[in-house]
């Protein structure tokens, strides 16, 4: 397992230096305080009031640009707020085209609040191969917003791919990737091309499954300016506390996606070779019918595996139900395990025939592999199968 040059610490001290402090503090201390003294009138220091700015909320920007090798960070109270900030830089009549296969948020967010309230046009395009996206390409396209790998089929786009079909369609085409399920230790879209990432905080980055948080990253200038004015103007800033613990959760996490892959690469192979599964979507396997295109962009994989269990609805829920140290339960990227049915939870806000094109189906099983010791995780999967499926 490779990784980035200097992650681990980057992520220790990027941000955290002592002197910035009064007290030379090697932890970088929680500022509480909504508005800030001013010696003259429109000088202060260095904020004025929290929402524009905050010293806490300071630090984690600082450190997770540096992650991802990039210029600019912005946070948000939320995954959804981030994303909402950036397809705020779009105006009535563009042409945003989405991979088919996204988080359930995001294409309700497309689908129910941008197309019929603000004028936007949307498409919705399998990525996965590029023809598909220089026939989507308008001229008012303005953004292709996508995830790699994809939730919940894990999808593998090759980002460069997609950057060289834009540009070359029209250099103003703004590429946004979701980096949620990687984290900036095994993939860094912007090095490959991208104009911005994003990322739910709230999964791998914090990886304590305690705080609901997003972020922004860029190295454009300009479109650091428009998440600023996102932040001051219109206000879905995360709390200092929040910060601080996120910037906490980032200490650990080139440990924790360490742990993360190898417990998910042992579970994927024994899933694969159970006669109680029909397939397993994970693309460290070279079964993936992406693996190459994942292992040219990527340094490993995550924890996150989908797999189509024999049966149908009814085998799905003994299966989940019936998991004991697995936990039924939404979101992913903690340290705990989870488990899930995205066709009646996470995606639940996709369109039903959506759902059927696409293969979201009632025996599609999400589970996020956590840090817990592999032969637990293994036994347990192995007691749900066989009260769900007889063979």
């Amino acid at each position: 397992m490779s990784t980035f040059p200097h992650f681990g610490t980057a992520a220790i001290h990027v941000g955290q230096e002592p002197e910035q402090w009064d007290m030379n503090q090697v932890v970088p201390p929680i500022s509480l305080s909504s508005t800030y003294k001013q010696d003259n009138p429109g000088e202060p220091k260095g904020h004025d009031y929290s929402r524009a700015g905050n010293p806490t909320r300071d630090v984690l920007q600082k450190n997770l640009a540096a992650l991802e090798d990039a210029k600019h960070c912005h946070v948000y109270a939320s995954g959804l707020a981030a994303s909402m900030s950036v397809i705020n830089i779009l105006k009535t009549g563009d042409h945003v085209i989405c991979s088919d296969d996204v988080y359930g948020g995001t294409q309700r967010f497309l689908r129910r609040v941008s197309v019929p309230n603000h004028g936007l046009q949307a498409d919705f395009v399998d990525l996965t191969n590029i023809s598909n996206l220089e026939k989507a390409i308008k001229s008012n396209t303005k953004m292709i917003w996508f995830e790699s790998p994809s939730n919940p089929l894990l999808k593998v786009v090759d980002i460069a791919a997609v950057v060289q079909t834009a540009k070359t369609a029209n250099p103003e085409i703004l590429v946004v990737v979701d980096n949620t399920f990687m984290s900036p230790y095994f993939q860094r879209p912007i090095s490959l091309g991208a104009d911005i990432v994003v990322h739910s905080i709230t999964k791998y980055i914090n990886g304590h499954s305690d705080v609901v948080m997003g972020a922004v990253i860029t190295d454009n200038d300009e479109i650091q300016q428009h998440l600023f004015f996102q932040q001051l103007a219109v206000g879905a800033v995360p709390s200092p506390f929040d910060c601080f613990l996120v910037n906490r959760g980032l200490k650990t996490l080139h440990i924790r996606m360490r742990a993360h892959y190898e417990n998910a690469l042992a579970i994927a192979k024994y899933l694969e070779s159970n006669d109680r599964i029909e397939s397993v979507l994970y693309p460290a396997l070279p079964s993936h019918p992406n693996h190459q295109v994942h292992i040219k962009q990527t340094k490993g994989m995550s924890g996150m595996i989908s797999f189509y269990l024999k049966g149908g609805l009814e085998q799905s829920r003994t299966f989940l139900s019936s998991l004991k140290v697995f936990t039924l339960a939404e979101s992913l990227g903690g340290y705990e395990s989870l488990a899930e049915l995205p066709a009646i939870m996470t995606h639940a806000s996709v369109p039903a025939e959506v759902r059927k094109e696409l293969g979201i189906s009632d025996n599609l099983i999400r589970i996020s592999v956590g840090i817990e010791d592999l032969d637990d995780l293994i036994a347990d999967l192995d007691q749900a199968l066989k009260s769900a499926v007889k063979v």
